[in-house]
């Protein structure tokens, strides 16, 4: 079956799920479906030796974030941190580093499990705190040392 691409070929062998890692936000990990994710094959640039104009080396790994099983404040948190790399609400990493499919098909796997990982991730807060006694003494002679820098520029005075 044919894609959007020319050379693409949309992946038909069953797929097993993908596991993202537990983490801070995801305490006991995640599971994505098999169902969620597609799998592109095209031909990967670069030299290849002999195989080079047969191979479909080069892996695009899709997944709809919209078929997983998020809380709603995850799937906020997600489509926030990851807007600038999802069409629609799909997203989608390519792999053309090894010369082999399998490699790039785990490095894709791994490279999604990651963003998704860190993306579920809350952010910490910031704590305020305040400048140490001698960092303000510091800060104030730099201010004196520059006021008189500038004063020293000024045309002499006749007195």
């Amino acid at each position: 079956m044919r894609d959007r691409f020319s050379d693409a070929v949309r992946h038909t062998e069953r797929m097993d799920d993908l596991r993202v890692m537990p983490g801070p936000g995801i305490p006991r990990g995640f599971i994505i479906p098999a169902a969620a994710l597609t799998e592109q094959f095209s031909h990967a640039s670069g030299p290849g030796g002999q195989g080079v104009n047969t191979a479909d080396s080069r892996v695009q790994l899709s997944v709809d974030l919209a078929l997983l099983p998020f809380t709603d404040a995850q799937r906020d948190r997600v489509l926030a941190r990851l807007g600038a790399k999802l069409t629609g609400t799909t997203l989608t990493v390519a792999a053309a580093e090894h010369r082999s499919q399998l490699r790039n098909r785990a490095g894709a796997r791994e490279r999604v499990s990651q963003l998704i990982r860190d993306a579920l991730a809350p952010e910490t807060p910031r704590r305020a705190t305040r400048p140490t006694r001698s960092s303000q003494r510091r800060r104030l002679e730099a201010k004196r040392g520059r006021s008189e820098t500038k004063q020293n520029r000024r045309r002499p005075t006749a007195d």
